[in-house]
């Protein structure tokens, strides 16, 4: 069984700062893939940002310059940092890893629970 535990949401006003935070626990061989996706009402689930083990980084054209994707690897834990937040960024974010159970297992494909951002004055 593996477990995801986001934090950091709230409500913020347009210009602030958050930090979001995800930490990965259970059956965990490796992580090859760490990320944050979001979704907003009436939207499909879009990718906001990855990072690999080796710590390549991957962006929505929409947060480049804005957010910054980070991991620690021996924490198992990924962290988005959000700045100069928009009234755009408002949705359910959602922590993603590809992960390994077992050296011989194939990658699945795990999800947290999602924490909510709103930006609004």
């Amino acid at each position: 069984q593996v477990q995801l535990v986001e934090s950091g949401g709230g409500l913020v006003q347009p210009g602030g700062s958050l930090r979001l935070s995800c930490a990965a626990s259970g059956s965990i061989f490796s992580i090859n893939v760490m990320g944050w996706y979001r979704q907003a009402p009436g939207n499909e689930r879009e990718l906001v940002a990855t990072i690999t083990s080796g710590g390549y980084t991957v962006y929505v054209d929409s947060v480049k310059g804005r957010f910054t994707i980070s991991r620690d690897n021996a924490k198992n834990s990924v962290y988005l940092q959000m700045n100069s937040l928009k009234p755009e960024d408002t949705a359910v974010y959602y922590c993603n890893i590809l992960a390994r159970r077992g050296f011989a297992s194939s990658p699945v494909n795990y999800w947290g629970q999602g924490t909510q951002v709103t930006v609004s004055s």
